[in-house]
């Protein structure tokens, strides 16, 4: 894509029965039966030698919601509208986005 990078992010995330400040052994067990959040992230980054972020969405939503259709449909939306960030061919203009000052005459 010209305008930019596009990545896009879904990660499951599982409750454990290791404490925080615990060592974290390789061996943690997930807890059963506990919340299993479904997290989404979508970032835009242009092509420039240290990448900016032109856009953004992040969502974690449990999965066993009952609208998980809804927040699924959403979360496709937000993605796709951070996917477009950049490109020049609808891009809304803000007030104050652009500044333009006039010269004395020489």
């Amino acid at each position: 894509d010209p305008s930019g990078t596009f990545v896009q992010l879904r990660l499951s995330l599982v409750q454990t029965g290791c404490g925080k400040r615990a060592p974290r052994p390789q061996s943690c067990r997930p807890l059963e039966n506990r919340r299993r959040p479904v997290c989404v992230a979508c970032y835009k980054f242009d092509h420039s030698d240290v990448p900016k972020v032109l856009d953004k969405y992040h969502n974690c939503g449990p999965s066993h919601h009952m609208a998980v259709k809804e927040i699924k449909q959403r979360d496709e939306a937000e993605c796709r509208a951070v996917e477009e960030a950049g490109k020049g061919t609808d891009v809304l203009y803000l007030p104050g986005m652009y500044a333009f000052s006039k010269g004395l005459p020489a």
